[in-house]
């Protein structure tokens, strides 16, 4: 029906964006619904469509026939006990600020909307720091209010992954669990892009290197860790010093000040996230250090901190938005085929050179 003919105040339906994309009300409805076996061109042709005729699903009805609410859980979840000391309200604030302070998570956000938004759906920002924090979230998914979780654990112990499976909520993880879950989840090949790191500093010429290692209770910090003592060892360096951090800039200031008090004639240095070498250049520039001239610094993720660090960071790229939309998908491939078998999808790690190294 062109807009002459449809009644006055009636709203494009589904027939009218197949006419206008030239394709069957099936495959639109198929892509409106954010099924992915859907050949790109089509999804364009049918994304315009939808622009041009102003179509918009009616919400309310579709989720009475689907039993879909069109939301999607993207859920932070803490450590695996309850902190000690201060109030339930202190501790659920401090652990969003930290969240917030990290640019790590605001990709993971750009990564799950950007993805999301073309399909008309939408993620429901939730916390679980704490046993409390984590049973709303599950009775949240269990009522309905969402579809699905995606969820990103801060710590090792983080029972958020087992409760989903054990309730059998669909789900899917960033990075790879610390004990066998059978959940589905995307990751980075931590590894060689720690070896991608040491080879550079021993490129260069570094003979005394050191790492700023991530929190070894967490398998991307051990990964990074491993990786890096491995290219290190495979060119004769079998013990290189190392000093753990948190992924925080401060964490990095007080590593390099151990680093550098127990090693004081180290060259180069790998820290395992840009914000841990952001401390550690600091830190160098305090005691008159130059970089790289004197000591050469790569750090990992190639976030925003390294493009404004000064001298900008060499780093290790991980593509935190293409992960975050890879895992999107992966659960609204779930939701569109529940009996799909649990599965991970890796991705490769950049050495992405600038001034630091």
């Amino acid at each position: 029906m062109t807009d002459a003919l449809r009644p006055t105040g009636a709203a494009p339906t589904l027939e009218d964006v197949a006419r206008a994309a030239g394709v069957s009300r099936a495959t639109v409805s198929r892509v409106v619904n954010g099924v992915r076996n859907v050949d790109p061109a089509i999804q364009e042709a049918v994304r315009r469509a939808v622009s041009v005729t102003g179509y918009a699903p009616n919400r309310a009805a579709r989720s009475l026939v689907t039993r879909r609410s069109d939301a999607i859980a993207l859920v932070v979840s803490g450590a695996g006990v309850e902190p000690d000391g201060g109030t339930p309200a202190a501790e659920e604030a401090s652990f969003t600020a930290q969240v917030f302070a990290d640019p790590f998570f605001g990709r993971v956000v750009t990564g799950v909307v950007d993805f999301l938004r073309p399909r008309g759906m939408h993620p429901v920002l939730m916390f679980a720091e704490t046993s409390r924090a984590r049973e709303e979230v599950v009775t949240y998914l269990r009522q309905g209010r969402a579809d699905g979780a995606l969820i990103v654990s801060t710590h090792a112990e983080d029972p958020m992954p087992g409760l989903m499976t054990d309730a059998g909520l669909p789900a899917v993880l960033y990075a790879r669990p610390a004990r066998p879950v059978g959940i589905s989840y995307v990751d980075l090949a931590h590894r060689d892009g720690a070896r991608l790191a040491a080879e550079h500093l021993l490129a260069r010429g570094c003979v005394r290197i050191a790492t700023i290692s991530g929190p070894l209770n967490v398998p991307a910090g051990q990964e990074r860790l491993a990786g890096f003592r491995e290219a290190m060892a495979s060119h004769g360096h079998g013990h290189p010093p190392v000093a753990e951090g948190q992924f925080t800039q401060e964490s990095g200031e007080a590593a390099m000040e151990r680093l550098l008090s127990e090693h004081p004639g180290l060259d180069g240095v790998f820290a395992g996230n840009d914000l841990m070498a952001v401390g550690a250049c600091h830190v160098l520039r305090e005691h008159g250090r130059r970089v790289p001239e004197d000591v050469a610094v790569i750090g990992f993720d190639d976030s925003r901190a390294a493009s404004a660090c000064r001298p900008p960071l060499t780093t290790v790229r991980q593509p935190v938005e293409d992960m975050a939309a890879e895992m999107t998908g992966l659960l609204l491939d779930r939701l569109a085929a529940p009996a799909r078998p649990v599965t991970s999808v890796i991705f490769e790690p950049v050495l992405v050179v600038r001034d630091s190294a």
